[in-house]
């Protein structure tokens, strides 16, 4: 029947080609957009209503939505600590800086490639895994990245809880010497976090809109009082940089923009968790371009110039904005501080922590694990890695967290970009990335090639922690891993 119909509408291959897409992909819109109807799915194992395609009707986010996205995740404390880390590290004002917007400007290319099939498709990320990884294989980089996730889950949580516990320590004196207050504060935040999972991904949208221009209000006040408190620009950002040789700087300097990259490493995976929900590819690219490297230079350069301005007023590089603002002697500032930092971490945390590692859980078991179980599995998991280790100083934030990981997702992003564009072409059978023994079957679920590529690319990567001659090449942990899965993904998979 189905060469017999492509007979009937083009000659040859070309209308083969025709019909297949036209019953692989589904409708066909505007804008490249396809809509899939899977209602004779939803009695297979990979399928739940929350890893489904979203409907055209579904994908209402426009630039600005996408932008305020961004700007809702840039904007917050470990985007501070990441620049004033810099600052600490030996780094004067303008080296912090353009090491942290090149990072960024690399990092929005692989999110850009991979947002697209979210776009075009409405699928999120461990769904487009399953295109280069199998049906089954997909729960290896899918579980990666939740437990990565996990991790920041709890990083996030765990400064929101301090902010909290200052904030109720001020305004309730008797609190302050409570035993139990920073876990109650702890709780209480973990709490609003919890909240916003149990709501959905609307109500993501509804917060990052409703804070995203606040929060760039109060960074730009915070730039104001370092202005102000530090004496003019002059005394701030005329802080020498503490490397006393080009080599020291290198040395320094690699690491830190792999660690830059790494920063938002994660989120270059499971972009399509968010782009699905576009209203066009140029409104996420746009949106990408517009919130995501000019905000992160522009909080980062407030991180610089609060944390240079402590040096100047307190006599050392405060890193910790919640440390510095102890310091403070007005209780207004605190607290409008504080309200600051707790939205910023609020709105961070449910984006950018709490949506991927959801869907991945839920990739493990759709039947039973849907996008709120999933989303209180990385509450709990967050604490269980104990993130007040990876904040107990700049050195394990920066050259331990964020370096280490990249070291396991860059490979990861190699992988999908070429499956998705150079083997694929950007076409995807869309039923069978929701069923076995389809197109996306191959040995039993699993394309080994993709787990070959993948293991290649960690191990290249991450070889350098056991040999010092090769430390370099930890240094560029998610550079050389998403070159080497890349181009080793695509030779084996070229030779079929």
């Amino acid at each position: 029947r189905f060469d017999c119909e492509a007979r009937r509408v083009g000659k040859g291959w070309d209308g083969l080609l025709i019909i297949n897409e036209r019953i692989a992909m589904g409708k066909f819109f505007s804008e490249g957009l396809v809509e899939t109807d899977l209602s004779g799915l939803k009695d297979t194992k990979l399928f739940n209503k929350d890893l489904a395609p979203t409907k055209i009707v579904q994908r209402n986010w426009s630039t600005y939505n996408i932008a305020s996205l961004w700007i809702g995740m840039s904007v917050c404390i470990t985007t501070y600590m990441l620049a004033s880390g810099l600052i600490a590290g030996g780094m004067n004002w303008w080296q912090a800086l353009m090491t942290i917007s090149l990072g960024n400007v690399i990092v929005l290319i692989p999110m850009i490639l991979n947002a697209h099939a979210g776009t075009k498709y409405g699928i999120p990320f461990p769904v487009l895994a399953r295109a280069a990884f199998g049906t089954l294989g997909s729960n290896i980089p899918a579980l990666l990245r939740a437990i990565v996730a996990c991790g920041w889950f709890g990083i996030q949580t765990w400064i929101g809880g301090q902010a909290l516990n200052s904030l109720i320590s001020i305004l309730i004196p008797q609190w302050a010497v409570w035993n139990l207050g920073p876990a109650a504060g702890f709780l209480i935040f973990w709490t609003m976090n919890v909240y916003f999972i149990v709501k959905g991904m609307e109500s993501i949208r509804w917060l990052e809109a409703l804070g995203a221009p606040f929060l760039l209000v109060v960074g730009i006040a915070l730039l104001i009082w370092a202005y102000v408190q530090g004496g003019g620009w002059g005394p701030i950002l005329s802080q020498p940089s503490k490397f006393q040789t080009v080599g020291e700087f290198w040395k320094f300097f690699i690491p830190a923009l792999t660690g830059m990259v790494g920063y938002w490493a994660t989120l270059s995976l499971n972009i399509p968790d968010f782009s699905r929900f576009a209203k066009s590819q140029k409104a996420q690219m746009l949106g990408q371009a517009i919130g995501l490297p000019p905000t992160m230079a522009l909080y980062s350069f407030i991180g610089v110039a609060v944390t240079s301005a402590t040096v100047v007023i307190f006599g050392e590089a405060i890193w910790d904005p919640v440390t510095l603002l102890t310091k403070f002697q007005n209780p207004l500032i605190v607290i409008i501080s504080l309200l600051a930092l707790m939205v910023a971490t609020l709105t961070t945390n449910i984006a950018a922590n709490v949506v991927s590692p959801a869907n991945d859980f839920a990739n493990l078991y759709p039947g039973k694990i849907n996008f709120v179980r999933g989303g209180l599995m990385t509450a709990v998991l967050g604490i269980m890695i104990m993130p007040w280790k990876l904040l107990s100083d700049y050195s394990a934030y920066i050259f331990g967290w964020l370096v280490g990981y990249s070291g396991f997702l860059g490979p990861i992003a190699g992988i999908l970009i070429c499956d998705y564009f150079l083997v694929k072409k950007k076409k995807l059978i869309v039923l069978d990335l929701y069923r076995r023994n389809g197109e996306y079957e191959y040995t039993k679920g699993f394309n080994l090639k993709a787990v070959y590529a993948l293991a290649a690319g960690v191990f290249v990567a991450l070889i350098g922690l056991l040999i010092p001659e090769v430390s370099f090449l930890y240094d560029y942990a998610w550079f050389v891993g998403f070159g080497i899965s890349f181009f080793v993904y695509f030779l084996i998979m070229k030779r079929n």
